[in-house]
């Protein structure tokens, strides 16, 4: 059955436990939160599971238009994940995907907007507030094509060629196949992404063989789209044309999206300055 999704763990779930070759998973608890952990380590995974190599981490946990924090444990285990998708040193560049006036596809700028940047705080003002040990993090939000007549990809290629940065962070919005999993769930790849994707607007590609450096990607599904949704329910009969690109979102969407665009701001600000307490962290970037 053909399905859209941009989760790699909904692309495993049709083979079950039985996993071709080239396909791994790991699974653990913490606290409220389940971590799968895929790998496609070769070609022939990576045709099968319509995902390129690299490693896939989704944490499913309760709805975020339900439960508004995640737990300290729940948060330092993420943060760890997202650590082992990163080098250790050097300057990280944090971008914000999507249309922040589009609810749906919000996600990635409000999420940018709860990061801490550092590059600029260095020397003796470092020194003289105590900051001289974080770790140098720049922070973008592109906005989209309609917006500003210029490709994401194109502004951060050019951030990238000019701060040149050990690796970038992409946030964005995600489809999902399944409606359970809209907002109850976050995933982090080291495969890239291509901005808009989750929204039905798949642009220039953001990856290592693009940009050069390392690029996680990181997201939270915020829509399904109705052909996938009414195939998953083997509903009869040609969709019409004009349904074809029609999305769904949960009603409570503006709630999931605040909420989950703060927890990617979490898990980031927790992953890139683990030093620093959390407190310390929510008093700087608020």
């Amino acid at each position: 059955m053909n399905f859209r999704s941009d989760l790699a763990l909904e692309q495993a779930d049709q083979w079950g436990a039985d996993l071709p070759q080239g396909i791994q998973q790991e699974q653990r608890q913490v606290g409220n939160v389940q971590i799968d952990h895929i790998r496609v380590t070769d070609q022939q995974g990576a045709a099968l599971l319509q995902k390129p190599m690299g490693s896939y981490i989704t944490a499913t946990l309760p709805p975020f238009g339900e439960h508004a924090e995640l737990s300290q444990e729940e948060l330092q285990a993420l943060a760890g994940e997202l650590q082992q998708l990163l080098p250790r040193e050097g300057l990280v560049l944090v971008v914000g995907l999507g249309n922040r006036h589009m609810t749906p596809d919000a996600l990635g700028p409000l999420a940018a907007d709860g990061v801490l940047a550092t590059r600029h705080i260095q020397g003796e003002l470092a020194k003289a507030t105590g900051l001289d040990q974080l770790r140098p993090v720049a922070v973008l939000s592109p906005g989209v094509l309609g917006q500003t007549g210029v490709e994401s990809a194109e502004i951060i290629a050019s951030m990238a060629q000019e701060l040149k940065p050990a690796a970038v962070i992409a946030m964005d919005a995600l489809a999902a196949r399944n409606p359970h999993r809209l907002g109850c769930a976050i995933q982090m790849a080291d495969s890239g992404i291509a901005p808009g994707s989750g929204v039905l607007n798949r642009r220039r590609e953001l990856s290592r063989q693009t940009l050069g450096v390392p690029v996680v990607s990181m997201g939270v599904p915020t829509v399904i789209d109705v052909p996938t949704l009414l195939a998953d329910h083997q509903v009869q009969g040609e969709l019409p044309q004009r349904l074809q690109t029609l999305m769904v979102t949960p009603r409570e969407v503006d709630l999931m999206i605040q909420r989950s665009a703060r927890a990617l701001s979490l898990v980031v600000n927790r992953a890139l300055q683990p030093d620093v307490p959390l407190e310390d962290l929510a008093y700087l970037t608020s």
